[in-house]
């Protein structure tokens, strides 16, 4: 085909879509507007996989639902747009090369950490088979599937060159500082007030927990941008971006966000000073020993703070420990104990993935319900990732989960202290933090089943196999 008759072909097809596309419009049906999008996203899919990964990182944070933007939904299935659509057709590419291009990930397959998370995903399988709603527990499934294909099989052959790495996360740091920066100019036209800082992130984050959690995890990335960054104009852009997302860290007042970058920090420190890990386990173990001698006598000064949340900074923060009279601190107590009452009555495979919100009502007890509890149970989730783990897959499953992190984390921490590069040792360090804050934040909340959250924490896991796989390659051939 000639270079005009190729021309001519074009042409004839943009007028065909104009005419096609009006015809649509003129009779109130607008799905033809999204005909070119979809023609980009399928070529990108065929000819460059990358960049179509550098566009859902960047859509990420900015993704949002059906129910956000209150459409009708008539299939009910509630889903992230336009990211989850894009992430399924990346699971299928990705399951495409794994059976095509065997060579590629044969590394990956035989990794410790790939085979924690296939016995993870196998037993969310097998919970789904005794699952007391097994369409809900197919369904997240299948969006575990979707973000483990898409952001850590795939983004692992992609992040072989640290250039790679580097434009996931500039994608999502700049996704996401666009969404911060929207946030604090509706925050800032409400007078910074506390209660607007839950719901002016919307569309793009349901609430405040969520928008904080996805800050505090790619903090550590700004800093590592900002670090190495190498040209001037883009040095300072990063800047920029690390001080707007610190500023939003600050005034989206979610508590668990804070505490979570305080813990990472923690754990910053102990890895420069190289503190024995002996020595943290006997701390560990005596604070552990304290709290449970004293229980009784901590329990009765926590119950004495009445300080609820507040406009105040120090004040929010003193509400922290506000068992007695902060509605939120109360309601997520009533959501664990409801959860440890699911686990009792089916402790081995527990209720089935993603079913916590449809059975935790009988559960609740009268006495523990706050102002914002319903007794028809439809408020969310279990409020912890451990304690949801517990009751939708029983103690096998919080177990598996358990182990699959400590084996991401230790293998990371080990391996930081050998890497010789620099850039490297940032880098890792950056995926440690951002997975500590997450997985701290994890005692307080539940996340793994947004976008905003899986899509950066299994592209960190797949960066650490990486960088764990590069220097093993390193240490045969020397």
């Amino acid at each position: 085909m000639t270079k005009k008759q190729r021309h001519y072909i074009f042409v004839f097809l943009v007028l065909l879509f104009i005419v096609g596309n009006t015809y649509l419009i003129a009779e109130e049906k607008y799905w033809g507007i999204f005909i070119p999008f979809a023609i980009g996203v399928i070529s990108m899919a065929i000819l460059r996989v990358d960049l179509l990964l550098t566009l859902v990182a960047f859509l990420t944070p900015m993704s949002t639902s059906l129910q956000e933007l209150g459409i009708y939904n008539p299939i009910g299935i509630e889903m992230s747009l336009p990211t989850e659509p894009l992430l399924f057709g990346l699971m299928i590419i990705a399951w495409v090369k794994m059976f095509s291009d065997k060579e590629l990930f044969k590394n990956l397959y035989r990794h410790p950490i790939s085979i924690a998370i296939t016995v993870y995903l196998v037993w969310l399988f097998i919970t789904a088979i005794s699952s007391s709603v097994p369409m809900a527990s197919i369904k997240l499934l299948i969006t575990r599937l979707w973000f483990i294909s898409s952001f850590y099989v795939l983004a692992y052959a992609w992040f072989q060159e640290n250039k790679n790495i580097h434009k996931f996360v500039k994608a999502y740091l700049l996704g996401l500082a666009l969404v911060a920066v929207y946030t604090i100019v509706m925050h800032a036209t409400k007078g910074f007030e506390h209660e607007a800082a839950h719901w002016v992130m919307s569309p793009f984050f349901k609430d405040h927990t969520s928008y904080g959690m996805a800050l505090a995890l790619i903090l550590p990335f700004g800093f590592y941008m900002r670090k190495w960054a190498s040209k001037d104009k883009i040095s300072a852009l990063f800047s920029t971006i690390l001080i707007i997302l610190l500023l939003a860290t600050v005034l989206s007042y979610t508590r668990a966000a804070w505490l979570s970058l305080i813990a990472a920090f923690g754990v910053y420190i102990v890895m420069k000073l190289r503190i024995r890990f002996s020595l943290l386990l006997t701390v560990t173990a005596f604070v552990i020993g304290f709290v449970l001698l004293f229980q009784t006598d901590i329990l009765m000064a926590l119950e004495k703070n009445s300080q609820d949340s507040s406009d105040s900074f120090t004040e929010h923060i003193a509400s922290m420990s506000n068992v007695s009279t902060d509605a939120s601190n109360l309601e997520r107590i009533n959501r664990w104990k409801s959860a440890i009452r699911l686990f009792k009555e089916r402790p081995h495979l527990g209720w089935g993935s993603g079913t916590y919100q449809f059975n935790y009502a009988p559960y609740q007890n009268y006495y523990e319900k706050t102002l914002i509890s319903t007794n028809a149970g439809n408020m969310g989730n279990a409020h912890s990732e451990y304690l949801s783990m517990l009751a939708e897959t029983g103690w096998p499953g919080l177990l598996i989960f358990i182990v699959m992190i400590g084996l991401i984390l230790t293998k990371a921490i080990v391996l930081y202290h050998k890497l010789e590069d620099r850039q490297e040792q940032w880098m890792l360090m950056a995926c440690i933090l951002g997975l500590i804050t997450y997985f701290t934040h994890a005692f307080l909340n539940n996340f793994l089943d947004m976008d905003k959250a899986s899509v950066p924490i299994w592209a960190f896991v797949a960066i650490i196999v990486v960088l764990d796989q590069r220097h093993q390659n390193k240490e045969i051939t020397a």
